[in-house]
């Protein structure tokens, strides 16, 4: 157990190291991940032996829950909006269009059985959120005519598509169905999806905003079970679980519930986490020496795919809504193939149907080479189509925004007295660095201006930088049970350390901002800036 415990260790810290290179040379850090893990594999210098695939469906399956989860929780529905119909119609018809298209390519050019052909059409059917995003975010692009966000919404749900078609083939290939047993799986799949992603997501914010968990970190569990509820019970009953915890994860991020920078911080760190265990585990499992014998059928696929079938589906299905020829180009070059379209070539490797090629090396391969060209490339034919926005940063699109920038907001009530009552936003004196962003009276949310009034019990919304650079200044929490001659005592009579200051008291469930004239009580728990 020590072996095994220090092995993944250390393969998480070379993959650390990997995505840091990643970020300084431009490859794709998914591609390093792969590579990391191939690199330990059978075939690699490490020679660890791994070939069991049910193990390994086991375990993608249910990173690809959070993956999944996650990506609708991080979607800007405000951002994404105005391009949301395209992107839905790209990942549900775009991608039958695009797994047609490619079937047929492998039934008649590549003379694969008709099923069998149609098989790897639906497994590489979807395009990669994270595969898009760990580029576009490394480089700080954002994409005009909302581009961003149109593949944001396209790569997070067409999985669900590419997954249903690839149990329908599954299932036609088993020979075990009939018309209507088809028509029933489809039915269930989509309908049933999206009932209970709706459900799920609606209770849990009633939860998120009506109650009060007992100890911090507590909402984040509760979430993280809701994101496994919203994938297991329409699974358990026939529904598609990917599109419903997708859905799950759009209601609940693009909703008010509290605490929501925790949950940001915990899910992007667990998603990270999903995506290493995802690209390492595929790469482990793959066999390199194998890949020559499939390397020509491979890279003719992979070449239709990106050339022909994308561009001629992503083109017939935007010209309706005049996108740009800019942008139709871009989202063409930016249908990147990941770890979906392996998971979902494991689970065709599992399954009793039966296949005479190596489906998984087949497309494991397609999506080394997806994302080693058209990944490596994406930065180059967006600046050469004129597609950057060197205005805005690609993070806007994401409900993490703010706290990737470390923006923090401040609020300050306005009492009776105060002097801002009275005056209008401009001639109020603020600190340097902070900015009045929002003004609360009453049930009324007012975005000011400079000539807006300020008037008493307003709640005054501060924004303001983070400041984390200060490795000598710590945070110290004193119980006054512990100095008992403080008790009774004003702030301004207890002698502290000449590099202390009480920036904070809690106080019966309160949290008081102190002054010098402050009474120390029983029980009051007091927060120092120590140096």
């Amino acid at each position: 157990m020590p072996t095994l415990l220090l092995l993944c260790a250390v393969i998480l810290i070379l993959c650390l190291a990997g995505n840091r290179l990643s970020q300084k040379f431009g490859v794709p850090a998914l591609l390093l991940f792969m590579g990391l893990g191939m690199l330990f594999g059978s075939d690699g210098l490490f020679k660890i032996p791994f070939d069991n695939y049910q193990f390994a469906e086991q375990i993608c399956s249910i990173a690809l829950i959070f993956i999944m989860f996650y990506g609708g929780f991080g979607t800007n529905w405000n951002a994404a909006k105005p391009v949301a119909g395209r992107a839905v119609l790209l990942s549900s018809a775009g991608v039958i269009l695009t797994a047609a298209l490619t079937g047929l390519f492998c039934y008649f050019i590549l003379r694969f059985a008709f099923l069998e052909s149609m098989l790897i059409g639906a497994v590489i059917s979807s395009t990669d959120a994270a595969s898009v995003f760990s580029i576009l975010r490394s480089k700080k692009l954002n994409l005009k005519e909302h581009t961003a966000s149109l593949l944001e919404i396209e790569s997070g749900s067409n999985d669900p598509f590419s997954y249903m078609l690839t149990i329908i083939i599954l299932t036609l290939m088993q020979g075990s169905s009939s018309s209507g047993s088809i028509t029933y799986l489809i039915f269930s799949q989509v309908v049933y999806g999206a009932i209970f992603g709706v459900v799920i997501a609606v209770a849990a914010i009633w939860v998120l905003r009506r109650l009060s968990f007992s100890q911090s970190g507590m909402d984040t569990i509760f979430v993280l079970a809701v994101a496994l509820l919203s994938y297991t019970i329409p699974t358990a009953l026939g529904g598609n679980g990917y599109l419903s915890a997708y859905i799950t994860g759009i209601l609940i991020g693009n909703a008010k519930v509290k605490n929501k920078t925790s949950l940001v911080h915990f899910f992007d760190g667990v998603t990270g986490l999903m995506q290493i265990v995802i690209f390492f585990l595929l790469g482990l499992l793959a066999f390199p020496s194998t890949l020559p014998h499939i390397l020509l059928p491979a890279l003719a696929i992979a070449l239709f795919l990106s050339l022909i079938a994308r561009p001629a589906v992503v083109f017939g299905l935007l010209h309706p809504s005049r996108s740009s020829l800019g942008q139709k180009l871009l989202v063409s070059w930016s249908g990147l193939r990941g770890a979906s379209s392996i998971v979902f070539a494991i689970m065709a490797t599992i399954s009793p149907a039966y296949t005479k090629n190596d489906v998984f090396h087949i497309v494991f391969c397609i999506v080394l080479l997806s994302i080693l060209f058209q990944g490596s490339l994406l930065p180059w034919v967006a600046k050469k189509l004129q597609m950057v926005d060197a205005t805005t940063d690609v993070r806007r699109t994401f409900n993490d925004y703010q706290e990737e920038l470390e923006l923090h907001f401040i609020e300050s009530h306005i009492p009776e007295g105060h002097e801002w009552a009275g005056k209008p936003v401009r001639s109020i004196g603020l600190p340097p660095g902070t900015l009045l962003v929002v003004l609360l009276r009453g049930a009324e949310t007012i975005i000011p201006s400079g000539k807006t009034m300020i008037q008493s019990g307003d709640t005054a919304i501060l924004s303001a930088l983070a400041f984390d650079d200060a490795p000598d200044l710590s945070l110290l929490e004193l119980h006054v049970t512990d100095r008992p001659a403080w008790i009774g005592k004003t702030l301004s009579e207890i002698t502290l350390s000449p590099h202390q200051l009480v920036i904070l008291m809690k106080r019966n469930g309160r949290t008081i901002f102190p002054k010098g004239n402050t009474m120390i009580k029983e029980d009051d728990v007091m927060v120092l800036m120590s140096k």
